[in-house]
């Protein structure tokens, strides 16, 4: 198959998965009571589930500040076409979401052929794998950093002579961006994996490193979270034990090809 050709049949997963995106976006906009009211405007709400939780914990060993969100902003728009461009570009998001498996599989149906039957019987479930980590990360994002981050940004205060009136733009990203970033980092493992296939990285590497990975993942904790110690903690928790399992992942690897290359040689 030549390059053109090569292209001609990228083009076609491409437009597959715009076409995935664009499906799920339609019903997100349909569907505009759910997506905002159920959905993104619930994590500033008292009767959100984690903040429920965090209350009842809150009362339990007596520390009020655990009851956040408890009086919820009011979200305000400043232009026109502000909340119909804040639908559309929210339905794009989530139809993004829901159309990352498909998507995930038209990028592996495009690769799969340039791969020796070894590695695909390897890599099997990369789809699976890649699609559960990233609804991982998009769930851990959503009920932990995006109603923490909310009620940190949303109440925050430089003087009590200035009043906060968030627009629906400013929420949307926050809470967007969080979760979206969530998503992306908890495909730390699927990194890990490929990055040992290609022979870039190995577990000796990533042992030697762990201490600065550890500096990496807070700071990129600190750029995803509002800038609290408490929810800078709770993100860098499991990214850390996504690292170990990167390490665990990429030991198997090796371990693999060195009983590989034995074989050939016996």
């Amino acid at each position: 198959m030549s390059f053109l050709e090569h292209l001609e049949v990228l083009r076609w997963h491409l437009v597959r998965a715009i076409v995935a995106i664009l499906i799920f976006a339609i019903i997100a906009f349909i569907f505009k009571r759910i997506v905002f009211d159920v959905i993104i405007i619930a994590p500033k709400t008292p009767e959100f589930p984690t903040n429920r939780l965090l209350c009842m914990l809150g009362q339990e060993i007596n520390v009020q500040r655990l009851c956040i969100n408890s009086k919820p902003f009011n979200l305000q728009t400043v232009k026109m076409a502000e909340q119909f461009a804040m639908h559309i570009i929210v339905s794009l998001v989530t139809g993004f979401i829901i159309s990352f498996p498909y998507i995930f599989w038209e990028f592996w149906r495009f690769i799969q052929p340039a791969m020796y039957d070894k590695e695909k019987k390897t890599a099997s479930g990369a789809v699976f794998y890649t699609s559960l980590l990233f609804m991982m990360g998009v769930a851990f994002g959503y009920y932990l950093i995006a109603p923490l981050s909310v009620h940190f940004l949303g109440n925050y205060q430089v003087s009590e002579e200035v009043i906060s009136n968030p627009t629906l733009r400013s929420y949307v990203q926050t809470v967007s961006s969080v979760t979206l970033a969530s998503g992306i980092v908890f495909e730390l493992p699927i990194l890990s994996y490929f990055l040992t296939k290609i022979g870039l990285i190995t577990p000796e590497f990533l042992k030697k490193y762990r201490r600065h990975s550890l500096v990496l993942i807070l700071a990129l904790s600190a750029l995803i979270t509002p800038p609290d110690i408490f929810s800078q903690i709770m993100v860098s928790l499991p990214l850390i034990i996504l690292y170990e399992v990167g390490i665990g992942i990429s030991r198997r690897l090796i371990k693999e090809r060195k009983e590989k290359e034995a074989a050939e040689e016996g």
